[in-house]
């Protein structure tokens, strides 16, 4: 073990192979029973207050809910056991049924420990079952047969309580550390699986880990393992610096200046969605430079931008003799933003080409932007945003890795999980989910890293990764206030205020 400083002091957590998870853990309770028992509580009660969370998506855990609880021999089994006990706590009428895959006689000795709790603190709410004899609906399972123990190929008793438990009607099935058999045929399919006090590769885009959450448990607050790392994890801390005091002599010219260039006649919201994303972002001042059609009706939206009608081609695009205003502009700004609702107009592509070559300042590339002749054009430090279809655009066949290093760039590859890497680490933001797939999230995350980044021009990295974790907590927040269905995506604006709250109250390390 050495002395553990997040990279470039990103607040964020390693991501660990298995046998480095096993490692940290043998270091950290040295064989000491009650130390690793102290562990499991930690984890078994951060597992139930996420369920709970998560399970506000679909309209909460009823009072007289029904939980099954899948449990192995080992910890993994043991954790599951103590969430399902909080749980029961917490709502006095709901009940579970736990089916020992192994039989429980070979419980580990924290998983029985774990057992004898549940049974004693919830008397007659907590029953013992086989496979046959589930009920036909649960509103929850819990899975936590196999976690970092597990070794191919699930074995028979295993495939047949996962089976069982498939074929019940289940509203939220939650895995806890890893889905039990990970991606082997016949394993355990979670919506949301839960790590906890680390990550462990095998889970990061495993199919059958739905959602993937990471619990702190406190395992890195010192130390760092040595090796073994792949990837890591960001943390909400990363946005303490807008969540605290600003100065007292404060000026909006010392909050950043984020200058947006975007918007057509075919494509005119998303430029709005940036612009209303950027003025939530904390940034000082915001110009937007939009086709002149638009800036009218815009400044009526969003007042507090500066809106800036440039001259259009026949069709309603930025034309390319608004280059000069355009120039002058940015270089009163700290930042750019090119892209949203951009068209791709030969002319207009043009006018950013030449803004890309000629402009000095630090930039997000989004949307119609993304060009692979754009992405690679000047000098400026730049961030950019794409999707899967924008990212294989501009990468030629080149991984994520590779594609920042040789740029360089900043590169935001959105997702079900987002990635960022400026060509060292990879960084996991593992927040938000389906509520953000829908027309214009990519819009907001735009205005969101121009604001930030106009905020910390020295830094793209940390302002992409401060960008996607404050997009994907607005996001968990909308969902669990209405819902993913009947949402339209600029309500997650209402949510970034809420989200800075919550990262206040997140561990710093």
């Amino acid at each position: 073990m050495i002395p553990g400083i997040p990279e470039r002091s990103i607040p964020s957590h390693p991501i660990l192979s298995l046998e480095g998870a096993r490692v940290l853990e043998v270091a950290l309770f040295a064989g000491d029973e009650e130390r690793a028992w102290g562990a499991m509580r930690d984890a078994g009660t951060a597992v139930a207050r996420a369920i709970l969370g998560d399970f506000g998506e679909i309209g909460g855990f009823p009072p007289g809910g029904r939980i099954l609880v899948l449990a192995g021999k080992g910890n993994n089994a043991g954790d599951a056991l103590l969430a399902a006990r909080e749980l029961l706590e917490r709502h006095p009428a709901a009940a579970a049924d736990v089916v020992f895959v192994f039989g429980p006689r070979r419980l580990g000795a924290l998983a029985a420990r774990a057992w004898r709790g549940l049974a004693e603190a919830c008397p007659g709410r907590v029953g013992s079952v086989g496979p046959e004899g589930l009920r036909p609906a649960y509103d929850l399972c819990i899975g936590g047969i196999f976690g970092m123990s597990f070794r191919p190929p699930l074995p028979p008793e295993a495939l047949a309580a996962i089976a069982a438990a498939q074929k019940c009607r289940v509203r939220f099935r939650a895995a806890v550390d890893l889905p039990s058999g990970l991606g082997e045929a016949g394993a355990f399919r979670a919506d949301f699986t839960y790590a906890t006090g680390s990550v462990k590769s095998p889970g990061v885009g495993c199919p059958n880990s739905g959602r993937l959450r990471y619990l702190d448990l406190g395992f890195f607050r010192d130390s760092e393992p040595e090796g073994a790392i792949e990837g890591r994890v960001l943390l909400a801390s990363i946005l303490a610096p807008l969540a605290g005091f600003r100065p007292a002599s404060s000026d909006k010219r010392g909050q950043g200046h984020l200058a947006i260039v975007g918007g057509s006649a075919g494509y005119p919201g998303a430029v709005l969605m940036a612009a209303l994303a950027a003025l939530r972002s904390g940034v000082g001042l915001v110009t937007v430079f939009v086709p002149e059609r638009l800036a009218g009706a815009f400044a009526a939206r969003a007042p507090e931008a500066m809106w800036v009608g440039l001259p259009e081609t026949a069709g309603g695009e930025l034309a390319a003799a608004g280059l000069e205003t355009v120039l002058k502009g940015a270089a009163r700004a700290t930042a750019l933003a090119l892209g949203p609702g951009l068209g791709r107009n030969p002319e207009t592509h043009s006018l950013v080409a030449d803004l890309v070559t000629a402009s000095s300042i630090p930039m997000v590339i989004d949307a119609d932007a993304l060009q692979p002749d754009l992405a690679r054009a000047g000098t400026a430090p730049r961030i950019l945003t794409p999707h899967a279809g924008e990212f294989d655009r501009i990468a030629h066949g080149m991984g994520l890795e590779a594609l920042s290093a040789a740029l360089p760039a900043t590169i935001v590859k959105k997702g079900p999980l987002t990635r960022i890497c400026d060509g060292g680490p990879v960084y996991h933001s593992l927040h938000g989910g389906p509520v953000l797939s829908r027309g214009g999230s990519g819009d907001l995350l735009a205005g969101l890293s121009g604001g930030l980044l106009a905020q910390f021009p020295s830094e793209p990295l940390r302002a992409a990764c401060m960008a996607a974790v404050w997009h994907g907590m607005a996001a968990d927040l909308l969902a669990r206030d209405q819902g993913q269905a009947a949402v339209r995506i600029t309500q997650l604006l209402d949510f970034l205020a809420p989200a800075l709250r919550e990262s206040a109250a997140c561990p710093s390390s």
